[in-house]
């Protein structure tokens, strides 16, 4: 993986504070595409969104496709790191990506885990924790998330 400069770290920060703290969904937006994530069209972020990456190192992906809707208190975990604990000389950080798809709904307060994609018109449940892909036109919610029922197809 290759090292983020300084002023690309700075950025990023600066992205992720607006996308989880501006109290405008378009500027919420624009700062995770400072980010370099690839952000949709007509996406709503609700308040308090995180989202979990290391800014020292590249790798992390995000993207949101057209119409997705995320409540409040989300967080994407794109990575996981042991920080200043030994246990980094032993355990490699977790760096992923995620992907949510078109016209889905991710719920208050839900946690995506790196690596998962949500399908096309899918929604996740108010306080899940997804570790694995959810198909299209699917619910799932829980801890861990789990297949709910399909979503008619109109």
């Amino acid at each position: 993986m290759k090292k983020n400069s300084f002023f690309k770290k700075l950025k990023i920060k600066f992205g992720k504070h607006l996308a989880n703290a501006f109290p405008h969904n378009r500027v919420r937006c624009f700062g995770l595409r400072l980010c370099g994530f690839k952000i949709g069209k007509n996406v709503y972020i609700g308040s308090n969104f995180t989202v979990a990456s290391l800014i020292s190192w590249e790798g992390c992906h995000l993207t949101i496709e057209d119409r997705v809707a995320i409540g409040p208190n989300v967080t994407l975990v794109l990575s996981s790191d042991a920080n200043n604990s030994k246990l980094m000389e032993v355990v490699r950080p977790i760096v992923g990506s995620i992907k949510i798809k078109h016209d889905s709904w991710i719920g208050a307060g839900s946690v995506i885990l790196p690596n998962v994609e949500i399908g096309c018109m899918s929604i996740v449940g108010a306080a899940s924790m997804v570790n694995k892909n959810v198909d299209d036109f699917s619910v799932v919610a829980g801890n861990p998330a789990r297949f709910i029922k399909a979503i008619e197809k109109r």
